[in-house]
């Protein structure tokens, strides 16, 4: 697939003339055609062909608009994006004033990057699973027998890598929503620092914890595009630094909580990727961080997300509240007998241990853990009582870790488990360190392979 091949290669083909934004976005077409059509809630490429056109005319012209010009990108529907209705997951579409370029979206289209369409999404992006029971869930491309779910909030988004009608996604993560469907389609993701991004025109989940993020083939894809888009390095002119040995690094490796109810192949899939590492020179030590049981129960009770999206739905949306999913509506009811003193604990309680972990990962260069101990479901199967609730927190549970306390992250895969399907291996470093965690994760891509190497073609 056209897209599949790396970012750097496509930009410098680019620059060198030898390929056109057009031909890109032509490609995604083709892709679409063929049966990539499962992962948009809205498709349209004769907007993205526009875009392709005016950025290969300002090449021909000698001009250069950035590094993503003329690469096609999908988009989550929680972004603003001009030309775009914003569902957000719902059955209806949001206020027009949704449509609105943020930042974030800005950052792509001043570069003339081609957004082909808008990913599915969970309602509200209020679920790990990738589940929706207005638009259908997306099929995990990974299994061509069974419908399994493709890893939520933004389902669609590593859905449009694997079936080559993108080259980069653009989600978002508040508890694991850029990860979990990375991990669970084979792909890598990046989970940002709260606040490193602007969250502006993003329909909001948690004021607290929601950060953009981005999905790609491989963490090398992933360093691409952040430097491309982050404002702090466009603002200094950074550049990031050499990619580190793995004699040179040390990493943390817990013991008991990221590792427990794995599914079958899963711990053993992530054990492989460590001895590997080792192997390569590596050094691994035993790292347990503090309160990851006192941080848990408080996100198995709603966390802060649950209240934030009952405060939002009823101050902006709150005529959408007769049709929503019923798995939404039953935690938010739970969040709205919330008592405010109990909302002010949970945050006091984040911004503690938030503080403690940065301080505990500064021993080591990063903690490797799996991204997700649930080989994603069937959707069939979640309509059993209380399967939904279960499967949800399971497949949530290591990456939410990340966003409680505070941390950046990044999944990339490096197996299959004993179902067939892929396997992430999850790097997690103290805040405003995304730089040097993509750094590292290259390292590990370098020693591992990156996607296509490890999982093979689909099922």
């Amino acid at each position: 697939m056209l897209l599949a091949t790396p970012l750097r290669q496509l930009a410098r083909e680019l620059e060198a003339g030898t390929l056109t934004g057009e031909a890109l976005v032509a490609a995604s077409v083709e892709a679409y055609e063929s049966g990539g059509n499962s992962a948009y809630l809205s498709w349209q490429p004769q907007r993205a062909l526009e875009f392709a056109r005016a950025g290969d005319k300002v090449r021909a012209a000698g001009g250069n608009t950035g590094p993503l010009m003329g690469i096609p990108v999908s988009v989550k529907d929680m972004f603003g994006v001009p030309g775009f209705p914003t569902f957000a997951g719902c059955a209806q579409p949001l206020p027009e004033h949704w449509q609105v370029a943020g930042p974030v979206i800005q950052a792509l289209q001043s570069q003339l990057a081609p957004v082909v369409g808008k990913t599915h999404c969970v309602e509200l992006a209020f679920g790990g699973l990738g589940t929706n029971p207005h638009w259908g869930t997306p099929r995990n491309p990974r299994d061509a027998h069974v419908h399994r779910v493709p890893g939520g909030s933004s389902s669609g988004a590593g859905i449009s890598l694997v079936d080559g009608t993108a080259a980069l996604a653009l989600g978002t993560d508040t508890a694991g929503s850029v990860r979990v469907p990375a991990a669970m389609t084979g792909v890598a993701g990046l989970k940002l620092t709260a606040g490193r991004w602007p969250t502006s025109q993003i329909v909001p989940l948690s004021s607290t914890l929601d950060t953009p993020g981005l999905l790609a083939h491989r963490v090398d894809d992933l360093a691409f595009a952040f430097s491309a888009m982050d404002p702090v390095i466009a603002k200094h002119s950074k550049r990031l630094a050499a990619i580190p040995d793995l004699e040179d690094l040390t990493f943390g490796v817990p013991s008991g909580f990221f590792w427990e109810n794995c599914s079958p192949g899963i711990a053993e899939a992530v054990e492989r990727a460590l001895r590997w590492l080792e192997k390569a020179g590596a050094r691994l030590v035993r790292f347990d961080l503090s309160g990851l049981d006192e941080i848990f129960e408080v996100f198995l009770k709603g966390g802060v997300a649950a209240p934030e999206l009952a405060a939002f739905i009823r101050k902006e949306l709150p005529d959408i509240v007769p049709d929503l999913d019923p798995n939404v509506v039953a935690r938010l009811r739970t969040a709205e007998e919330l008592p405010a003193w109990e909302y002010i604990h949970r945050l006091e309680l984040i911004k503690r241990l938030s503080s403690i972990a940065a301080m505990e990962l500064e021993g080591v260069d990063a903690l490797l853990s799996p991204t997700v101990t649930l080989t994603p479901p069937d959707v069939d199967s979640l309509n059993e009582p209380g399967a939904y609730a279960a499967a949800n927190m399971q497949a949530l549970r290591n990456t939410a870790m990340g966003n409680y306390l505070g941390l950046c992250g990044l999944t990339l895969p490096v197996g299959k488990d004993n179902a067939g399907m892929p396997v992430g291996l999850q790097l997690l470093k103290g805040p405003w360190q995304e730089e040097r965690l993509l750094l590292i994760g290259q390292s590990v891509e370098r020693c591992l392979g990156f996607g296509p190497d490890i999982l093979g073609s689909c099922s």
